[in-house]
């Protein structure tokens, strides 16, 4: 069993910047791709960032230019890297990892760290 982890949320002001990290107990996320997503109180999830395990990265357009997904394969992390940051980037962010076996797709979810942007 995989247990996904998110950790590096808080309070911070508008314009600044905070970094999310992504790790897996039970398992290594360099054979998974990780995707972030992100839930306001209200609203749907929805989609920020995501990395493959090739490297290939895509991002929403309300967080493109501004957030940075990245990994760091030594230590099985994922980094979401957010900068310039805005109170409607106030959520509960989410890291989700998955692969496609032989046997199905694995799919492993957080539980979800908070990020308050606000003065």
């Amino acid at each position: 069993q995989v247990l996904v982890v998110e950790s590096g949320g808080g309070l911070v002001q508008p314009g600044g910047s905070l970094r999310l990290s992504c790790a897996a107990s039970g398992g290594h996320l360099s054979i998974y791709n990780v995707d972030w997503y992100r839930q306001a109180p209200g609203n749907q999830r929805e989609l920020v960032a995501g990395i493959s395990t090739s490297g290939k990265t895509n991002y929403s357009d309300s967080v493109k230019g501004r957030f940075s997904i990245s990994r760091d394969a030594t230590k099985g992390l994922v980094y979401l890297q957010m900068n310039s940051l805005k109170p409607d980037d106030t959520a509960t962010y989410y890291c989700n990892a998955h692969r496609s076996t032989f046997w199905g797709p694995h799919v492993y979810w957080g539980h979800g760290t908070q990020v308050t942007v606000s003065s």
